[in-house]
Order: C-alpha cells, then structure tokens, then sequence
C-alpha cells in the first residue's frame, strides 16, 4: 500500500458564502456523504501562506514572537505571510516575507514541507521553505503595523527549538513542522535530496 494523499472531491448540493473578510472568507457547503445523505461543512477559504526556516551558520534558527488574539498567546514563529495574489509563486512571496519580517536574505532554498493546516475547518495550504546562507538584506527595512510593530526577533539553537516543541513550550504549526522536519530531513537523505525551491505544489498551483 502506498501511503499517499490523493485528491479527491465529492459531490456539493449547495453552497453559500456567508461571511467575506479583507482576506479570508467563510463558505458553507451541502456535501453527498457515502449512502446518499447530505451534511452541511462550514470552512474557511483561504488564499494560503509560506513559511521560512531559515538556518544560519551556527544552527541556528530565525524566529519571530508574535501575538496572535485568537489564542491570547504570544507565539514563537518563523516568519510566514499570506500569498496575496492568486498564483503567486510561493518562492517570491517567502523570500518576500523573510525581508519584511526579518530584513534576510537567503542564497539557497528548498522546500521543507507542504502542510494543510487545519484540513477539518479550513483549506489553507502553506508551503514552508527551509533558506540558508542567510544574510543581512540590503535596502529600506519594511515598516510594520499592528501586531508586527510589537515583534521580537531571535535566533534560536536548532536542539532548543527541538526541545521545547517536544516538551510542549512550542506551538506554531509551521515552526513545529519546519524544526522536526528539518531534522528528519537531515536524519534521512540529507538537506541537499529535499525538494527544490521552485517544486510543483498541486495545493496552489503557480507561475515560474
């Protein structure tokens, strides 16, 4: 048995949207389950995000503490952003990110891991990229606003990062599926058999 995700679509009687945001909306749809009954799923519909591990030279990763109200947490991240436009190519929006939210710049790419996020309640997708030969960007910082003018940045020990999203310290999903897939990678074929940067991704297909 391959043990594979595989696209797959069942029929929709209806659907409503019944709340639209500046980014994000909320979709209501009447889904043909097996049998021939129908239930009624209510989802977010979202454009998708990147995300960047970005790995310095002494191991160590950039991240970001950001307060996120939903959860009434402040968070440790790496940095991450929507991708605004339809078809964005997801390595312009993350090395894009990776100025404004960090002013680095990065000399090589791969991909890390495609993710559903929340695949009950939402069809967000994020790509996360895993950069290094990180550096200073060069130019005018990005101004930030809102929750972004309160960040705290910080380069953090890989073995820390690991440490602490196992002992349950840790909670962004990108960050922990970026730190423990990293290790895995580098535990397996090594970083240099990761997929390259500007790989196929099904979720949200893009422009070279």
């Amino acid at each position: 048995m391959q043990v594979k995700d595989t696209p797959e679509e069942w029929r929709v009687t209806a659907t409503t949207t019944p709340f639209t945001g500046k980014k994000t909306s909320v979709r209501t749809d009447d889904v043909e389950m097996p049998g021939g009954t129908v239930a009624r799923r209510d989802y977010q519909v979202h454009p998708g995000s990147v995300a960047v591990l970005a790995l310095d030279e002494r191991d160590r990763v950039l991240v970001l503490r950001q307060y996120r109200h939903p959860v009434r947490h402040k968070l440790w991240e790496i940095p991450a952003g929507l991708l605004d436009v339809p078809g964005e190519n997801p390595l312009r929006a993350a090395e894009r990110e990776l100025y404004e939210e960090a002013y680095v710049k990065a000399e090589d790419w791969r991909v890390l891991a495609d993710v559903y996020t929340t695949p009950g309640g939402s069809d967000e997708a994020v790509r996360i990229f895993l950069a290094r030969g990180v550096s200073e960007a060069e130019g005018e910082r990005f101004e930030v606003s809102d929750e972004e003018a309160d960040m705290e940045l910080a380069r953090v020990p890989l073995t820390d990062l690991v440490r602490g999203v196992l002992a349950g310290e840790l909670h962004n999903n990108c960050l922990v599926v970026g730190v423990l897939s990293l290790v895995a990678a580098r535990a397996g074929e090594g970083l240099d058999a990761l997929r390259p940067a500007d790989a196929p991704w099904p979720a949200r297909p893009f422009e070279a």
